[in-house]
């Protein structure tokens, strides 16, 4: 009997994804359970399963290529699903994985209620017994650009998260003989009378959700910024003091976490800031839970995991969560469940560089918090000019949400917890 899988919709609005590895092959006996594909969607890098035990006869699509949900991604001939349930023989074919599976940018492959956990890195033999098949992890743009310029990406080395090769590994890359050939191919051409005036490069799935979500933003919201400046020498202080405690508990003690901590805080005291606006029934909907979302920065692009009920967390343990989704972005390990429920959004492009901004509402949310570069200013205190710490903040938020009133008080209220952490500690 045959049986055509279709590429399943795994929440969060997916409408597409982009195949970035084949982990099966036509004739290849398979059980249910096991990894077919790894694709990229707008949210997170991803094995996809087989549903069925069988024999793949069919498989739709190539590398690189992407696939609507509801759309075929293999045919299964599931009359052999007895023989693999029993069998104890290795596949014909098999991929030695090289790593997991980005805005980030990152790869985020993973483990979730709806896809189950693979079995990547298991390395097996082929039919031969003599030889391995390898096949390299790598972007959809370096596989186009190794065909183009006839490059075997299996034989290159990558430098990218897990071993994955990027367009410059391919750039770089010069086989034995001859030494320079493709180098001189890879090195960006001056613009000729001909043309060659620009380079073309496929939209990957995270820079097209950025593109649709920032574009969703402008066009739903109404847009407020906010910016203000906090003196943070008395937080530097607490930081100085618990880096080495942290540090103990293999922690990097940054200003973020007093940030969020400062957030709910904040939020608490200003409802309407952690809510969102439902004109489809003539409400507001408060959230309860405090969930932040931190953009960060990856290879890949920008992504967004949310910090779960940051108000029941302490720094230390908020620390701990961040790295933990920081890392998990950046090497394309975010599930679903990393991504979503978030209620209020902060981003701190302050860590690169930038002092104001005027950061992008994470819609629905009502408003986002923007942290801008740290200065070593002059400043009055006591009537006195002493050199002072100040963290420039930009406040964005839904002004049909927010009032002007409102944005000052909570701005105000983040001002003084970040000035003297010990408020905000003891409440």
């Amino acid at each position: 009997m045959r049986y055509i899988f279709n590429f399943p919709d795994i929440g969060e609005g997916l409408e597409e994804g982009t195949i970035l590895e084949w982990y099966v092959s036509k004739g290849q006996l398979i059980k249910a359970g096991q990894p077919l594909v790894n694709m990229e969607t707008d949210k997170v890098v991803t094995d996809i399963p087989s549903p069925r035990a069988g024999i793949i006869v069919e498989m739709f699509g190539e590398v690189g290529e992407i696939v609507h949900v509801g759309k075929p991604l293999v045919e299964i001939e599931t009359e052999a699903e007895a023989a693999v349930e029993t069998t104890t023989e290795t596949p014909k074919t098999m991929l030695i994985e090289e790593g997991a599976a980005v805005m980030g940018t990152m790869e985020l492959a993973g483990d979730n209620a709806a896809l189950p956990a693979s079995n990547e890195g298991a390395r097996k033999d082929t039919e031969s017994e003599e030889a391995v098949v390898r096949k390299a992890l790598a972007t959809p743009l370096a596989r186009a650009m190794a065909r183009e310029m006839k490059v075997d990406i299996n034989k290159v080395t990558g430098t990218g998260p897990s071993g994955r090769v990027t367009k410059e590994d391919i750039q770089s890359y010069s086989p034995a003989s001859p030494p320079t050939e493709i180098v001189e191919q890879a090195e960006p051409a001056l613009p000729t009378a001909s043309g060659d005036l620009t380079t073309y490069e496929p939209l990957s799935q995270i820079r097209k959700a950025i593109a649709k979500n920032m574009l969703n933003s402008k066009q739903s919201t109404a847009h407020m910024t906010l910016f203000e400046e906090v003196e943070i020498s008395e937080l530097m202080r607490i930081r100085e003091k618990l880096k080495k405690t942290f540090a103990d508990k293999n922690v990097k003690l940054t200003y973020l976490p007093f940030v969020v901590k400062a957030t709910v805080q904040a939020l608490k005291q200003h409802r309407p800031l952690n809510s969102q606006i439902d004109l489809e029934h003539d409400r507001m909907v408060y959230k309860n839970r405090y969930n932040i979302a931190i953009a960060v920065d990856t290879p890949e692009g920008l992504v967004v995991p949310v910090i779960k009920d940051a108000d029941k967390l302490s720094i230390l343990q908020i620390a701990q969560k961040i790295a933990e989704l920081s890392d998990k972005a950046r090497y394309r390990k975010l599930t679903m469940d990393d991504m979503k429920d978030g209620t209020f959004t902060i981003t701190n492009y302050g860590s690169i560089g930038g002092i104001f901004a005027t950061p992008v509402i994470n819609y629905p949310q009502a408003g986002i918090l923007g942290i801008g570069r740290l200065l070593k200013t002059p400043i009055v205190k006591d009537d006195q000019i002493v050199i002072g710490n100040v963290l420039p903040l930009s406040l964005s938020l839904d002004h049909r949400i927010v009032d002007g009133g409102d944005a000052s008080r909570f701005i105000n209220r983040l001002r003084e917890y970040l000035s003297d952490p010990a408020i905000m500690l003891i409440e």
